[in-house]
């Protein structure tokens, strides 16, 4: 089985090294990483520490002077191409941290040039939703979009946005208790729009904030081994259990499907021939299966969470 970042037979570009497959072939499952020879260390925790939320500067994305933060714009309607949110969207930069250093346009955050070859770091959250039979809903992104069209991933995977109202923006002190609430609405508002999911079935005090991920990876599979557009986030991993009314949004979702979790191992295999988000084989590789294994103690207790570490992989 190809492990971690392989897109069928692709290998994605991870911090500028790339990874090299497990012996075995497709025959092992997600989790079998014991006798996987990797050619660097994978995983490497970050322990954060950011200043006060009233310390931090928040700097413009065309400027390096620091300026006040203008009031919330209106609430996101969800209007617009796929090329109308790459620019009107703004981002969340941060550092290495994850504390906030500005925002800029999804556009320039996603683009991986010779004079920023990673692109720019920003948050993001992936949310893993679960029915009553504790199956978890799987979504394939569009043909149309920009960046990963047509892989398959968890239920919903975007951005918390800068300059909204209800705001998106969660200051260390909201991460440090968990409750990540700028994180949550975003989450709401974007099950809302892929996959028109009514929020009032999606009660925000439902979510479960696990920990945090940093990754990077360019969308060779896309665009080839020069490719332009990639992802480099500190992603939010969402929890969440409740049977839902599903309208996917054409211009984000070309499918979807519940699984459970030997149907999902199935489908990662090789031979299969589907495509798979970076973010998503990470976090299907590393630590999908424990989280999986009982989802209402996942949610309901504080077993899984990790709120001081970033696990970056590298």
């Amino acid at each position: 089985m190809w492990q971690l970042l392989s897109l069928n037979g692709i290998g994605l570009q991870l911090f500028c090294w790339r990874l090299i497959p497990c012996a075995g072939g497709p025959a092992g499952a997600l989790r079998s990483l014991a006798n996987c020879n990797w050619r660097y260390p994978f995983v490497r925790q970050v322990m954060p520490h950011c200043a006060a939320a009233s310390q931090q500067p928040v700097f413009s994305h065309s400027s390096s002077a620091v300026i006040a933060q203008a009031p919330p714009a209106s609430a996101w309607n969800g209007k617009g191409t796929q090329e109308d949110f790459m620019y009107k969207d703004e981002c969340i930069l941060v550092d290495e941290k994850d504390c906030i250093i500005g925002h800029a346009s999804k556009y320039d955050t996603h683009r991986f040039t010779a004079q920023q070859p990673k692109g720019r770091l920003h948050r993001a959250f992936s949310v893993f939703l679960f029915n009553s039979q504790n199956q978890l809903l799987l979504q394939q992104r569009a043909s149309t979009k920009i960046t990963f069209p047509k892989v398959w991933t968890n239920t919903c995977c975007s951005h918390p946005l800068h300059g909204y109202n209800p705001g998106e923006v969660d200051d260390p002190s909201a991460v440090a208790s968990g409750a990540v609430m700028g994180a949550k609405r975003a989450a709401v508002r974007k099950l809302g729009h892929e996959l028109g999911i009514p929020a009032e079935q999606l009660p925000i005090d439902g979510f479960k904030f696990l920990t945090r991920l940093h990754y990077c990876a360019s969308d060779d599979g896309t665009y080839g081994p020069q490719a332009e557009w990639g992802e480099h986030e500190i992603d939010y991993i969402l929890f969440v259990k409740a049977d839902v009314h599903l309208t996917p949004n054409p211009e984000e979702v070309d499918a979807v499907k519940y699984v459970t979790f030997p149907e999902l191992t199935s489908m990662m295999q090789s031979s299969s021939g589907l495509l798979w988000s970076p973010w998503f084989r990470i976090l299907a590789t590393h630590f999908l299966d424990g989280w999986w294994q009982n989802v209402d103690k996942t949610i309901r207790t504080d077993e899984h969470v990790d709120l001081h570490t970033i696990h970056k992989i590298c």
